[in-house]
C-alpha cells in the first residue's frame, strides 16, 4: 500500500467510532473510557473517484479495483504522553510509522461521554496533543544532534550536511513550532530522514454532533479558524452519523438518509479525499477488459517508478509508457478511439505521470 494516515487525538473524541465507520468494520473497539484501543488497528479504504467507473464502462472491464489509503487507529494521547504518561511512548512510536496525521478533535458536548480534560475545548485539545508530539521530537532531536555534531567535527561530510538540516529544525522546536514549519516547502522532503512527528502533514477532523453535521457549530468554527491560521485543512464529520451509515448496505438508503440530514455526501468521503490531497497523491489508471485499476503515486513521480507500483519488474525493465489523458480517453470513447485520433503518447523514463493518465507500460526483464 505505502500511504497511511494515523488517526490520533485525546481519548473519547470519537477516533475509534470514526475508524470503525471508515473501514466499515468493528476492528477497533469504540468504548467510553481511555485507552480502549491498545494496539493500532489498520484498515484500507477505497478513494472515491468517479473516473474509474467511467474508464471501466468504456473498456467493458470485468471488475473495478479502486486505489486505497491506509488508516491506522492509534489510541488516545494524554497530557504528559511525551514523558510516558498513559501509554504515551508506545503510541508515539506508532505515530512515527505513518505518513500523515488525521487529528480527530471533539467538537460536541455529551454528558454521557467523559472528556479527559473535563470540558469541550477543541483548540486546547489540539494544543495538548501537538505539545506532546513537539516535546517528543525535541527530546529525540536533541539527543541525535549531539552525536551528529560530534561526527561533523570529525570530518564526516554526511554529518555536516545533516547538521545544517538539524539546526533550523531544532531552533523551531525549541521555539514551540512544529518541525514542518522550519524549512521552505520545497525542502520538507529532507525532513523525512529525521523521522519527526511534527514534520508530518496534519488534517484536522472536527467531530460534531448530528445536528451540526451539515452546518458545523461554534466549536468547529473555532477549530477551522485555528487550522486556517496555520495553513492546515479541516473537515467536519459526525462520527455518529458515519457509524449509522456504515450499517446501511443499500446505496439508495444511504442517499436518502444523507438527504434527510441535508448532506450531499458522507463525511468519510471528504476525509478520504482530504487525506489523499494531504499526502499530495495523484491517481493513474490501467484499463482493459479484465479490470480497470486505479493506482496511487506521489505527485511528481516519473513513469518507471509509477510502473513499479504495479510490479517491481515493470520498473526494472521499463522501456516506455503508452499514455492517454483521461479527458482524451473519454472524448474518444476509449483506448482504440484515442489511438485512432492520435491522442496516445509514447513517453520515456523522464515522463512525469499526470493525474488521470491511462497508462500501459512496456517492459523487458
Amino acid at each position: 500500500m505505502g500511504f497511511s494516515c494515523g488517526i490520533v487525538g485525546l481519548p473519547n473524541v470519537g477516533k475509534s467510532t470514526l475508524f470503525n465507520a471508515l473501514t466499515a468494520t468493528a476492528a477497533a473497539e469504540a468504548a467510553n473510557y481511555p485507552f480502549c484501543t491498545i494496539e493500532p488497528n489498520v484498515g484500507r479504504v477505497a478513494v472515491p473517484d468517479a473516473r474509474l467507473e467511467v474508464c471501466a464502462r468504456l473498456a467493458k472491464s470485468a471488475r473495478i479495483i479502486p486505489t486505497q489509503l491506509e488508516f491506522v487507529d492509534i489510541a488516545g494521547l494524554v497530557r504528559g504522553a511525551a514523558r510516558g504518561e498513559g501509554l504515551g511512548n508506545q503510541f508515539l512510536g506508532h505515530i512515527r510509522e505513518v505518513d500523515a496525521i488525521a487529528h480527530v478533535v471533539r467538537c460536541f458536548a455529551a454528558a454521557d461521554v467523559v472528556h479527559v480534560e473535563g470540558s469541550v475545548d477543541p483548540v486546547r485539545d489540539v494544543e495538548t496533543v501537538e505539545t506532546e508530539l513537539l516535546l517528543a521530537d525535541l527530546e529525540s532531536l536533541e539527543r541525535r544532534a549531539a552525536a551528529i555534531h560530534k561526527r561533523a567535527r570529525g570530518g564526516d561530510t554526511e554529518a555536516r550536511a545533516l547538521a545544517q538540516l538539524v539546526a533550523p529544525v531544532l531552533a523551531a522546536l525549541e521555539a514551540g513550532a512544529p518541525a514542518r514549519t522550519a524549512l521552505a516547502p520545497d525542502r520538507r522532503k529532507e525532513l523525512a530522514a529525521l523521522q519527526l512527528l511534527t514534520a508530518k502533514p496534519v488534517l484536522f477532523i472536527a467531530n460534531v454532533d448530528e445536528a451540526s453535521a451539515a452546518t458545523g457549530n461554534a466549536e468547529s468554527a473555532r477549530l477551522a479558524d485555528y487550522a486556517a491560521r496555520r495553513g492546515a485543512r479541516m473537515v467536519e464529520v459526525s462520527a455518529a452519523i458515519e457509524a449509522e451509515l456504515a450499517q446501511l448496505d443499500d446505496a439508495a438508503e444511504r442517499a436518502e438518509y444523507l438527504a434527510a440530514l441535508g448532506l450531499a455526501e458522507t463525511g468519510l468521503d471528504r476525509v478520504i479525499r482530504a487525506g489523499y490531497e494531504l499526502l499530495d497523491l495523484i491517481t493513474f489508471f490501467t484499463v482493459g477488459p479484465k479490470e480497470a485499476h486505479a493506482w496511487t503515486v506521489v505527485r511528481g513521480t516519473k513513469a518507471p517508478q509509477a510502473a513499479g507500483r504495479i510490479h517491481s519488474d515493470f520498473e526494472k525493465g521499463f522501456i516506455r509508457a503508452e499514455a492517454i489523458a483521461y479527458d482524451d480517453f473519454v472524448a474518444c470513447g476509449g483506448e482504440q478511439g484515442a489511438k485512432d485520433a492520435g491522442r496516445m503518447r509514447l513517453e520515456g523514463a523522464d515522463y512525469v505521470v499526470r493525474d488521470g493518465d491511462i497508462l500501459h507500460f512496456r517492459f523487458n526483464v
